[in-house]
């Protein structure tokens, strides 16, 4: 009787474990988006970013624009090093997704741009998104909102935890 109350809890566990708060993915064909988050905004703030890592399990793909109702455009920008200075540019053609392999969008690289944000991001929300691939077609994902200064998306994926609790 002990032995099969143990196996009920492991189970329990494992599907815990595992659950869509923890996970934070979403998948579309042979593309998987993992922990899209961004960070919370200044409260006059009119822009923000958003990063996640696109696995790309199949043939080459492209990254080709976004939505969402939080802003009133969504834009792909690229930040890099042109000797001292830090340019930030608009890639207007999307983002290449090479066959077999992962892109990530972070911080200093590439990245999504919220434009024309009316109400500003706020920690431990869910700002809903859909991205749109040239071959596999579009996908609805949730940005997990962290702190202003967030570290690599801990903070939000853990935020986001949270909030599905």
């Amino acid at each position: 009787m002990v032995r099969k109350h143990i196996g009920i809890f492991a189970v329990l566990g494992a599907v815990l474990a595992f659950s869509p708060a923890a996970a934070h993915e979403f998948k579309l064909g042979q593309i998987e988006i993992g922990h899209p988050y961004s960070r919370a905004m200044l409260p006059v703030a009119k822009v923000g970013g958003g990063y996640f890592k696109i696995t790309n399990g199949g043939e080459a793909d492209k990254l080709v624009s976004a939505t969402s109702e939080r802003a009133g455009k969504v834009e792909f920008h690229e930040m890099k090093m042109n000797g001292a200075i830090m340019e930030m540019r608009e890639l207007e053609g999307g983002i290449a997704i090479p066959a077999k392999s992962t892109v990530e969008l972070k911080p200093g690289g590439y990245h999504v741009m919220f434009m024309n944000v009316a109400q500003p991001f706020k920690e431990g929300e869910m700002i809903k998104t859909t991205l749109v691939f040239e071959k596999a077609g579009s996908v609805e994902v949730e940005f997990a909102v962290g702190p202003v200064a967030g570290d690599k998306g801990a903070k939000a994926h853990d935020a986001h935890a949270e909030h599905g609790k």
